[in-house]
């Protein structure tokens, strides 16, 4: 003979040593439980061979980058100085190459990281800050007006984003933070942009007047193979950075490929939870 059914257990199917829990509190355990479930299937998640190859290219136009603009600066411009404005300014391209694009986009593919993506932004900001002393002596040591040209004021509006983008999310509210976190992602991508094109314009401009002050002379007349040297790793230069974004940014539209949303210890600053 089968037991007679208990209509208390049909009512309430929690264990006992968990009845007196409130609603807030069971919101909060299931919340927890959703979040220690996506960390345990995400870490048993292998990447896939096209991202292992997308990151792959990603490290490897970086590293590109980053030495065929020191060899320009350092063999073709006369290498690097604090004390001479003439090659102070050579720190401006390496830096802003370095910082505002190379680290940056690297760092927005992985800035899931919990802890490590701070320091490599608080990092960016800091070489930011030199380059624009840099551009900034070298025009005062020449007596040049400072943000006369597109570039100029492409690059104030990228380093002036960043910085926007770094202090007001640590100093406000709980629900300012939630609020603008489709602001945040949508700024960083524009931040992005922005980098890719002050760096792209500032090192033709820069290209273009050193080549002017060597008396390189050349038409569009002429084949190729007769362009400078330095304009040559230039075009290859401005290429590589072309490359770089669009890696990244192929890497960043890929659905499949981002974290799911976890704990509040992966979103520092961009958790709805955060106290």
């Amino acid at each position: 003979n089968s037991l007679p059914p208990n209509p208390q257990a049909n009512n309430d199917l929690r264990p006992v040593s968990m009845v007196t829990l409130s609603d807030t509190d069971w919101q909060k355990a299931e919340k927890l439980i959703t979040c220690r479930l996506q960390i345990i299937l995400w870490s048993d998640m292998r990447p896939s061979v096209l991202f292992k190859a997308s990151y792959g290219l990603c490290l490897a136009l970086s590293l590109l980058c980053v030495i065929v603009v020191m060899c320009w600066s350092s063999y073709w411009t006369g290498g690097f100085a604090w004390d001479c404005p003439a090659l102070q300014f050579n720190w401006h391209p390496v830096l802003m190459v370095s910082g505002l694009v190379v680290l940056y986009a690297n760092t927005a593919v992985v800035y899931h990281v919990p802890f490590t993506w701070k320091l490599v932004h608080a990092g960016l900001m800091l070489l930011a800050i030199l380059g624009l002393c840099a551009v900034f002596d070298f025009h005062r040591g020449f007596q040049i007006h400072d943000l006369y040209s597109l570039h100029s004021w492409v690059g104030i509006c990228t380093v002036a984003t960043f910085a926007f983008q770094m202090v007001h999310l640590p100093c406000s509210a709980q629900w300012f933070c939630s609020a603008m976190k489709p602001v945040h992602i949508w700024l960083g991508k524009t931040i992005l942009i922005l980098s890719l094109t002050s760096s792209i314009s500032g090192i033709m401009r820069n290209c273009s007047s050193h080549c002017k002050e060597k008396q390189l002379n050349h038409t569009t007349r002429a084949p190729y193979s007769s362009l400078p040297e330095e304009a040559k790793l230039v075009n290859s230069l401005g290429i590589f950075i072309v490359a770089f974004g669009m890696v990244v940014f192929g890497i960043l539209i890929k659905k499949e490929w981002k974290r799911p949303e976890t704990h509040q210890s992966a979103y520092p600053l961009l958790s709805e939870d955060r106290v």
